[in-house]
């Protein structure tokens, strides 16, 4: 056993759909959660930025004693997993692959949309990733920058919203897929809105669901879960403007949260 917390980050908000998963999947954990607020959005960004961006923050988690990191970003993941795995000596888990694998098992007419940042898109790691367990299906991306800032404003299901999202996906409806990839962990926040525009015959793949399920098949084979009597005790923090960030998570998460803590996180 190990009592020991896990580590999960992300640009912002977004992670913390990744981390209701986990404590719905592991409810013993404990996790340590750090945000990026002050430098979100990430997909705008170059691999190189977000690379640097993502040693500091692994830097900073490795302050708190942690047994396992999840990236909790499709950006940060598509640019930059490799690297952190081989420079970091702690298990690192991605979005992208357990998103793949779960989009590739649920289509049934090999006919997948991907949404996500300009980063992740631009990298094409899901398209690869797809490719890789099963060559047969075809592959639509789009990147929907808007979708990051309304999540970080909170406007969870509003008309501007609606709207945004009816320009975006309108494409979609000729390609006539059956699945439809939340490539970024921002996008399960809009998941309702997203879904009125697609339509209730388009399953939304949310990558957090298999990165949890990963996540405690790693602990379970390194005899690495928790096993205390005691609530777990989470703790969160950002590196900017605590406040709007307890509320989305609180909304979030569906359950209030400790204060989060603001950091320098240049410092790491």
């Amino acid at each position: 056993m190990d009592q020991r917390p896990i580590g999960v980050f992300d640009s912002g908000v977004g992670g913390l759909t990744v981390v209701r998963e986990i404590m719905d999947q592991l409810p013993n954990e404990e996790i340590i959660y750090f945000g990026d607020t002050a430098r979100v959005p990430y997909g705008s960004k170059s691999k190189e930025t977000v690379t640097k961006y993502s040693k500091q923050i692994i830097r900073f988690l490795l302050t708190k004693n942690i047994k396992a990191i999840i990236i909790a970003c499709n950006t940060a993941s598509s640019n930059s997993l490799e690297e952190v795995q081989e420079t970091f000596d702690i298990p690192i888990i991605g979005v992208v692959e357990p998103g793949a694998v779960m989009a590739s098992r649920t289509t049934k007419n090999n006919r997948i949309g991907i949404i996500g940042t300009e980063a992740t898109i631009r990298s094409k790691s899901y398209e690869n990733a797809i490719k890789m367990h099963n060559k047969d299906i075809q592959t639509f991306s789009l990147s929907c920058p808007l979708f990051v800032p309304l999540a970080e404003e909170g406007w969870i299901n509003n008309e501007v919203t609606y709207l945004v999202a009816k320009k975006y996906l309108e494409c979609f409806q000729e390609k006539q897929i059956d699945t439809l990839v939340l490539g970024c962990t921002h996008y399960p926040l809009l998941k309702d809105v997203i879904q009125e525009v697609t339509g209730l015959h388009v399953c939304l793949i949310n990558p957090a669901l298999e990165v949890a399920k990963n996540l405690k098949d790693l602990l379970i084979s390194k005899d690495g879960l928790r096993d205390s009597l005691q609530s777990p005790r989470h703790a969160f923090y950002v590196s900017d403007n605590t406040t709007k960030f307890e509320q989305i998570a609180a909304m979030a998460l569906k359950t209030s949260i400790p204060h989060a803590q603001k950091i320098d996180i240049e410092r790491y």
